[in-house]
């Protein structure tokens, strides 16, 4: 079976996010347009942004902020968690769970300039 290897995020403007993701990413885009900016991720991954007014099929309306789902960022440790948390908050990105311990791991998660939920944890060791 193939394997996905392109996330995209809906968003209201690709320039803002993908300003908002090469900082968080520490990286550029290798592309970038009105309408769509990409990023390569060091796994092969790719994340393009997508303006929302220009897909094709249009999104429905009801799915205009952040599309229920998560960009996960498996980290090994969970004092690496504390460090990110630290830095999202100084860059003062929107934090809707602060450091929690859930059944998966330690976590929290900060939001997009778009909504979209982005999610850091460290996997339980048990």
């Amino acid at each position: 079976m193939t394997e996905p290897n392109l996330i995209i995020l809906y968003v209201d403007s690709p320039a803002i996010s993908a300003q908002f993701y090469s900082a968080l990413l520490g990286k550029p885009p290798v592309e970038s347009s009105p309408v769509f900016a990409m990023f390569v991720l060091t796994t092969g991954v790719k994340l393009g942004l997508w303006a929302r007014h220009t897909v094709e099929p249009a999104v429905a309306p009801d799915n205009h902020f952040g599309g229920g789902g998560e960009l996960v960022f498996s980290v090994s440790h969970n004092d690496i968690v504390d460090a990110l948390y630290a830095d999202w908050r100084q860059r003062q990105l929107p934090v809707v769970q602060t450091p929690s311990v859930m059944d998966f791991g330690y976590t929290f998660v900060a939001l997009d300039p778009d909504g979209h939920r982005l999610r850091v944890f460290a996997p339980s060791t048990t």
